[in-house]
């Protein structure tokens, strides 16, 4: 069977505008079986993926949108439109396939059968432009080999993901790394190949952003550990606990000590230029980039604090999660 024929692909986006249609050309190098998924677009997506020969599903707004629910979306669709399919490879709208990352991952699942996702090095298109999108480019840096979740690209075996019923709809992030805990519990392995795989295109030129985004990531945290954080998984439980301690309980009890003893609380406030010390030393960054990493992780531990708190407002009031949007 052809490459074309074993590999369906599921874009998903909204509002992408131009990185869309580099997506969707990149796409077109290799494959042809397409779907994109738009999520109530306000500019051209629609028509562009249309012209570009993409199957198009449009969601329906009166329902929330997740990432999650949008490739899902893709996928039922990719199931009636390319029925003999083997395999899905998912997509963010803002991203570029590399030209021979299909042919080398279905090859790896073709002769690794206890494998059931793999992925490869992503990187940050315009890692330059800006401070945030240089801290993105290093987040993408992960090792390779076997490991235990896999980012939004990622080839996936379509008889897997089927009868572990897709993505869990209701996350607002974090999606896929949750899919992959039931990967692993059905006995498939996760895979990273240190193989090009996309260009992705944050563009985020704003604190304001990068901080929605980061609180987003604490949120999935605190939802992950929610939902896998029990023995013998502890899915997310560490990063939880840090967002705790760095973000909340180290603050909370310099100020107590601020009114009760003023030079303890000196003391203690110094436990955050001494661990940017830490961070900056225990970096393969260059001294430069290692220190302004190491400052964001510091600061980042706020932001995934105060998307775990969120989370937790939602379950104590019992509210729908609602989507944390950094770009639109």
């Amino acid at each position: 069977m052809s490459l074309n024929n074993r590999i369906a692909v599921v874009v998903i986006g909204r509002n992408e505008g131009s990185r869309l249609i580099a997506c969707l050309e990149s796409l077109k190098l290799s494959v042809s079986n397409i779907v994109y998924v738009d999520s109530a677009s306000t500019d051209d997506s629609v028509n562009s993926a249309k012209v570009l020969g993409a199957i198009v599903v449009s969601l329906d707004v009166t329902k929330p949108f997740t990432a999650a629910r949008a490739r899902n979306a893709g996928a039922k669709q990719a199931e009636i439109s390319f029925l003999n399919s083997e395999f899905l490879q998912f997509i963010d709208g803002d991203c570029e396939l590399a030209s021979n990352w299909l042919q080398e991952a279905s090859h790896f699942l073709t002769v690794n059968n206890d494998v059931a996702i793999v992925c490869g090095r992503r990187r940050e298109k315009y890692p330059k432009a800006s401070i945030y999108n240089a801290l993105c480019d290093i987040e993408w840096d992960t090792p390779i080999g076997s490991t235990k979740a896999c980012g939004g690209d990622a080839l996936i075996r379509k008889s897997v993901f089927s009868n572990l019923g897709g993505f869990r709809e209701s996350l607002i992030a974090g999606e896929e790394p949750e899919l992959c805990v039931r990967v692993r519990k059905a006995g498939y392995k996760i895979w990273r190949l240190d193989t090009e795989m996309t260009l992705h295109d944050v563009n985020i030129m704003s604190f304001k952003k990068w901080w929605l985004r980061t609180m987003r990531g604490g949120y999935a945290f605190a939802e992950g550990t929610y939902l896998h954080g029990a023995a013998p998984e502890f899915h997310w439980v560490q990063e939880s606990r840090r967002a705790w301690l760095w973000g909340l309980i180290i603050p909370f009890i310099i100020l107590f000590l601020a009114f009760l003893q003023p030079t303890w609380a000196i003391f203690l406030l110094l436990i955050y230029p001494l661990q940017w010390l830490r961070l900056s030393l225990n970096t393969k960054q260059p001294f430069n980039n290692a220190s302004l990493h190491a400052f964001f992780l510091i600061i980042g531990k706020f932001a995934e604090a105060t998307g775990q708190f969120k989370f937790l407002l939602n379950r104590y009031t019992n509210k729908s999660a609602k989507i944390i949007e950094y770009r639109q």
